[in-house]
């Protein structure tokens, strides 16, 4: 199964790293600002107040920083960290997710369950497969990544499920437009964190779809 991607665009507003340096598409970092109480929040929304610190999303990366003190750095002034802090990041992200998948259903632009996946894939209609990261290999592995499009395997059947009104789902698939891409670059976010997309950091070639 492809997990390949598009060639990032220039145009993408670009941010640096705090932790390794490097500076690259705001869809592949994670937002945090530091609060008038003196502690680091994760604001992966982006549209906390404050100036923003920046860090790939990879739960090293937010580790190193945590345990380095560079957010203090970054912020200029004292900054305290929450200990469970790559876990709030990482439950904001699959909210999000989540919430933004049962909004496509919702607008007719998502479907779930193996056939109905299979038939918008065969007519072109899928741009994103979705996939829980505990359903059988086997039976994922007998649907494959849109052409042109992206795969994601960083929600649980219960997170997946809960998209799609279901206890549990394996399969899903959402059509271009619409909140596609949002999906796209908040779960490339989680995907980093998980480290369910082939061992990577979160992709930075979110623009597909």
């Amino acid at each position: 199964m492809s997990r390949g991607g598009k060639p990032k665009e220039h145009s993408d507003p670009e941010r640096r790293c705090i932790v390794t340096g490097e500076v690259q598409p705001k869809a592949g970092l994670v937002r945090f600002v530091l609060g008038p109480d003196g502690m680091i929040y994760p604001d992966v929304a982006e549209k906390l107040p404050g100036r923003g610190i920046w860090i790939t999303s990879d739960r090293a990366a937010i580790e190193t920083a945590m345990k380095k003190g560079l957010f203090a750095r970054a912020a200029k002034a004292p900054a305290k960290t929450p200990e469970n802090l790559v876990e709030m990041v990482e439950q904001a992200l699959a909210s999000r997710v989540v919430d933004l998948i049962s909004l496509e259903r919702k607008a007719g632009k998502a479907v779930v369950g193996f056939e109905k996946v299979k038939g918008w894939l065969a007519e072109g209609r899928a741009k994103v497969l979705l996939q829980a990261s505990d359903g059988s290999d086997r039976g994922k592995g007998k649907l494959w990544t849109p052409e042109g499009g992206r795969w994601f395997g960083c929600l649980t059947s219960q997170e997946l499920g809960l998209a799609f009104g279901r206890d549990r789902a394996i399969h899903g698939a959402l059509a271009a437009g619409g909140l596609t891409r949002r999906v796209i670059e908040d779960a490339s976010r989680l995907a980093g964190l998980r480290k369910q997309d082939g061992g990577k950091s979160a992709m930075k070639d979110t623009k597909t779809a």
